[in-house]
């Protein structure tokens, strides 16, 4: 179930809550290393790793719902503070990363 603390820029969401939002047409962020992208990563994820989210906030879409993923679910809930920082708000952390995407079930692209 989506939960968001007040004190955070971002909901956290799980897997079936990420699925569904994809399907709608929400944006995913990757915002792992290039080499951890190439093993395996949710579909259609773009690559932007976290060191990079700021200064290639120009590339994040600002008119759709984004999700940031990592491996666990720390990196992307970075890589989403640093998106409301450059001033977006439609921002979502799917808890577990990449990891909970694939032990669900869900497939992964490489």
């Amino acid at each position: 179930m989506a939960t968001k603390d007040p004190r955070e820029p971002f909901t956290r969401i799980s897997v079936d809550e990420a699925k569904e939002m994809m399907d709608d047409g929400a944006a995913v962020i990757d915002v792992r290393e290039p080499h951890e992208y190439t093993e395996g990563h949710v579909p259609g994820a773009a690559l932007i790793p976290v060191n990079s989210v700021y200064k290639r906030r120009e590339e994040l879409p600002k008119d759709q719902d984004l999700i940031f993923v990592c491996a666990l679910g720390q990196r992307s809930a970075l890589g989403a503070e640093m998106a409301a920082a450059a001033g977006l708000t439609r921002l979502f952390n799917l808890e577990g990363g990449t990891e909970a995407w694939i032990k669900s079930g869900q497939t992964v692209e490489k």
